[in-house]
């Protein structure tokens, strides 16, 4: 005798206490803008109608790190930004995860001199990369969906 057949149609759903934190976590990210160049355009299509990051939770992008879980850094990091990169970091609430957005942010771009970092990751820990100059909105979506997938298979033992 299965359990449709002792509850009947009643529709009870049981999930794990840490599928659903996933689920939550995954569905109510709130990404915060850090556009440095051309690629925030792209960032501000992708939150536009026609792409709509609205269906992944994402009303709006926010500007203060204590609201944000999602750190996306779209365009070329000056190593004088670098630190004001790292304390907004620092004061987003764990959770955290961050998107380098474009081939400036992820590797330094065609900008292969010393005022330039070569790469986000050397502030950050860089979740997804999103290639492109500049990068796709589709791209960004690709990410986001990619960073989605990463979050549902975390567990709460890794979690600090």
């Amino acid at each position: 005798m299965g359990v449709e057949q002792k509850l009947g149609n009643m529709g009870v759903v049981t999930v794990g206490l840490e599928q659903a934190v996933n689920w939550a976590r995954t569905n109510a990210m709130w990404p915060m803008l850090f556009g440095l160049a051309c690629c925030a355009i792209e960032m501000m299509a992708a939150q536009a109608s026609t792409y709509d990051m609205s269906r992944f939770g994402m009303e709006l992008m926010r500007a203060s790190p204590r609201q944000s879980d999602l750190m996306i850094v779209a365009g070329r990091v000056s190593r004088k930004m670098a630190p004001v990169l790292r304390q907004l970091y620092d004061q987003m609430p764990y959770p955290k995860w961050v998107i380098s957005m474009g081939d400036c942010a992820s590797c330094g771009g065609v900008f292969n001199n010393y005022a330039i970092l070569q790469g986000v990751d050397e502030i950050v820990p860089v979740d997804v990369y999103v290639a492109g100059c500049p990068p796709r909105p589709e791209g960004l979506i690709h990410a986001i969906v990619t960073l989605h997938d990463k979050v549902k298979g975390d567990k709460l033992s890794t979690w600090k």
